[in-house]
C-alpha cells in the first residue's frame, strides 16, 4: 500500500512537471512567433500569439497547431501606395503547419477582423485629397468633409457617403474598399456635382500589411471607424 502511494505521488509530481514544461514550451513559442510576426509584417506596435491546444508539445513535434490566435496594434497596411494604420487586427488561424524550423508556418484557414479609425482614415486621404472623414451617423456611413473651389471661392462642403466592398475590376481582382457620396450639394447643376465627386468619392485597395492569404471580406462603420472583416486560405503565419 505504501508503495503504491509512492508511485502515485512520483507520478504526480512528474505529471505537474510535464505540465509545466508543457505551459513554459508554449510560451517560448508564442513570444518568438509574435517576434517573427512583428517583424514580418513591418511597423506593427505590438503584437500578442495564443497557440491552444494541450498538450503544446506533441503539436511542436508534429508540426501541426490546431489554433493560432492573432492580436496585432498599429499595422502599417498600403492601400493604393498610401500608407493606412490599422489601429488593431485581431485574426484565428487554425490547422497550421509549421515550417521546417519554426519559424512561422501557413494556416489552411483564418478568419479575423480590422479597424481602421476616422482619423486615421482622414490621414490617409489628406495627403492627395484634403478631406475630412468622420462617422455619417448610421452603419456604413462616412461622413466626408472637403474644400471646393467654385468660382474661384473656396467653400467648404460636408456628404454623407455610403462606404462598401466592391469587386476590382483589374487583373488583379480582390476588393475595392468604395465611398460615395449619397447626395451632393448642388447635385444636378453642371460640373458643380462632379467637382465636388472629384473630392469625395474614391475608391481604395488595401493591398499591403494584411498577413499574406487574408483578404477583405466584409466591412462597416459605426463611431470607432470602419470595421473591415477578413478571411483567406493558406494563410501565412509567419516566415523568415
Amino acid at each position: 500500500m505504501r508503495a503504491l502511494r509512492v508511485v502515485v505521488i512520483i507520478g504526480v509530481i512528474l505529471g505537474a512537471l510535464l505540465a509545466g514544461a508543457d505551459r513554459w514550451a508554449v510560451g517560448y513559442a508564442e513570444d518568438r512567433l509574435a517576434d517573427r510576426i512583428q517583424a514580418r509584417q513591418g511597423q506593427v506596435g505590438g503584437a500578442e500569439v495564443e497557440i491552444h491546444g494541450f498538450p503544446f508539445l506533441t503539436q511542436a513535434l508534429s508540426r501541426d497547431l490546431d489554433q493560432v490566435d492573432l492580436k496585432l496594434k498599429d499595422v502599417e497596411a498600403t492601400a493604393d501606395g498610401r500608407k493606412t494604420r490599422l489601429s488593431r487586427l485581431d485574426a484565428s488561424f487554425r490547422g497550421v503547419k509549421l515550417d521546417g524550423n519554426y519559424s512561422g508556418g501557413t494556416a489552411e484557414r483564418a478568419e479575423g477582423t480590422a479597424l481602421i479609425t476616422y482619423p486615421d482614415l482622414t490621414e490617409a486621404e489628406a495627403a492627395q485629397s484634403g478631406v475630412t472623414l468622420t462617422y455619417g451617423g448610421a452603419p456604413g456611413k462616412v461622413k466626408v468633409t472637403a474644400k471646393v473651389d467654385v468660382l474661384g471661392k473656396t467653400l467648404t462642403r460636408s456628404v454623407v457617403s455610403t462606404v462598401t466592398l466592391v469587386d476590382a475590376k483589374d487583373a488583379r481582382g480582390g476588393k475595392i474598399v468604395r465611398v460615395r457620396a449619397d447626395q451632393v450639394p448642388g447635385e444636378g447643376m453642371p460640373g458643380i456635382e462632379n467637382m465636388i465627386r472629384k473630392k469625395t468619392d474614391f475608391d481604395r485597395r488595401l493591398d499591403g500589411g494584411l498577413p499574406a492569404g487574408l483578404q477583405l471580406s466584409a466591412l462597416t462603420s459605426d463611431e470607432s471607424g470602419v470595421h473591415l472583416t477578413l478571411s483567406g486560405t493558406d494563410v501565412a503565419l509567419a516566415g523568415s
